[in-house]
C-alpha cells in the first residue's frame, strides 16, 4: 500500500528574497462570537490560528509558561504548536476564528483541537507554518491593534459572512481575513518598512525579543531574521535603538525581571530563568548595573512602600 504523499510548501518569492513557506490564502476553520461566564480551558496546541478579540470582560492566557492578560478592546493570536492555556476571569463576550493562513491542500482535512491535545507528531502535514518563524515578523500573543475600530469591524465581518455558509459569504470571509493579515503584518513586521533604497525597519525586534526572553536569543539570528549580515544589523541596530543589540537585549530582561518581581512572588531563581539569566548571580549583577540595586533590594522597597511603582 502506498503512502499518501505530504504536503511541502513551496516558497514564494517576495521582493526577490524568499518570504512566505506557501501562498497566503486564509482559510476561515470556524467562527463565533463566544459568550461565556467564567471560565478556563485545558491545556492544548493548534494545528491552526486562533485569532481572539475582547468586546467585554477579560481573560489570562498562559503561552509557552509565559501569562498574559487580555483586557476589553485588545487581541489575542495563539499561533500554531504553541502549548497553552486560556482562563476567563469574568463574563466574557469574545469574537473568534480559527484559520490557516497559509494554502494547504489538505486544509479541508485539519481541524481545531481540543483540549488536552498537545501530542501533533502524526498530524505534522496538516500543521500551519508559524509566523513568528518568518524573518523580521513578530506578532506578540496579545496586542492592540494599531487602528483598533478597523480591525474589530474586519473581523465581526469575517464572522458574519462565514457564517453564512454560502459561496459568496466564504469569498467575502476569505476577504476580510486576507485583510486582517495584512493588518497584522503591516504593525508587526518590518515587510512595510522595506523600501527599495532604504534600510529597513528594525520595529519589530522589540515584540519579538520579549516573546523569546527567556531562549537563547543571538545577534547572528536577529541579523538573520532582518536579512542583514550580523555588523550590518548592528551597525543598523546601533544607529536606531542608541544601543548595541546585546545591550538592548539585557535592558528588555531586566524589565521583565522588575515587572515579576512586582507582581509575582516567584522566587529570583526562577525569575532569572524566565529572563534568559544564566543563573541568579548573572541577573543580580545585570539587574544592579542598569537599575542600581540588586533584584532583593528591589522587592523588598516595593514591598515597603507598596505605593512606588
Amino acid at each position: 500500500m502506498s503512502e499518501s504523499p505530504q504536503f511541502h510548501p513551496l516558497p514564494v518569492s517576495v521582493s526577490g528574497s524568499t518570504m512566505f513557506p506557501s501562498p497566503v490564502v486564509p482559510y476561515i476553520r470556524v467562527a463565533d462570537h463566544a459568550v461565556r461566564t467564567p471560565w478556563r480551558t485545558g491545556v492544548r496546541r493548534l494545528l491552526d490560528y486562533l485569532l481572539i478579540y475582547v468586546q467585554e470582560g477579560h481573560f489570562t492566557i498562559t503561552v509557552e509558561g509565559a501569562e498574559y492578560v487580555v483586557p476589553p478592546g485588545q487581541c489575542c493570536l495563539i499561533q500554531p504548536n504553541e502549548l497553552h492555556t486560556l482562563c476567563g476571569h469574568s463574563n466574557t463576550i469574545t469574537p473568534f476564528a480559527h484559520l490557516d493562513l497559509f494554502y494547504n491542500p489538505r486544509r479541508e482535512a485539519s481541524f481545531a483541537t481540543r483540549a488536552l491535545q498537545t501530542d501533533l507528531s502524526d498530524l505534522q502535514e496538516l500543521l500551519q507554518p508559524r509566523l513568528n518563524d518568518l524573518p523580521g515578523v513578530a506578532v506578540p500573543v496579545v496586542f492592540q491593534p494599531a487602528d483598533v475600530p478597523a480591525f474589530r469591524e474586519t473581523l465581526l465581518r469575517m464572522i458574519g459572512t462565514w457564517q453564512q455558509q454560502t459561496i459568496l459569504g466564504q469569498l467575502q470571509s476569505q476577504h476580510h481575513a486576507m485583510g486582517l493579515v495584512l493588518s497584522l503584518l503591516q504593525q508587526f513586521s518590518a515587510l512595510a518598512h522595506v523600501m527599495p533604497d532604504q534600510p529597513q525597519s528594525l520595529n519589530w525586534v522589540a515584540a519579538y525579543c520579549s516573546f523569546h526572553l527567556s531562549d537563547a536569543i543571538s545577534v547572528a539570528d536577529l541579523a538573520e531574521r532582518s536579512r542583514f549580515s550580523k555588523s550590518q544589523f548592528t551597525a543598523v541596530f546601533r544607529k536606531q535603538f542608541g544601543l548595541s543589540p546585546h545591550q538592548y537585549l539585557l535592558t528588555l530582561r531586566v524589565q521583565r525581571a522588575q515587572e515579576l518581581l512586582r507582581d509575582s512572588d516567584h522566587s529570583i531563581a526562577h525569575i532569572a530563568g524566565h529572563c534568559g539569566f544564566a543563573d541568579v548571580q548573572h541577573l543580580s549583577k545585570t539587574f544592579k548595573r542598569i537599575s542600581g540595586m540588586t533584584p532583593g533590594a528591589y522587592r523588598d522597597a516595593l514591598r515597603r512602600h507598596p505605593g512606588r511603582r
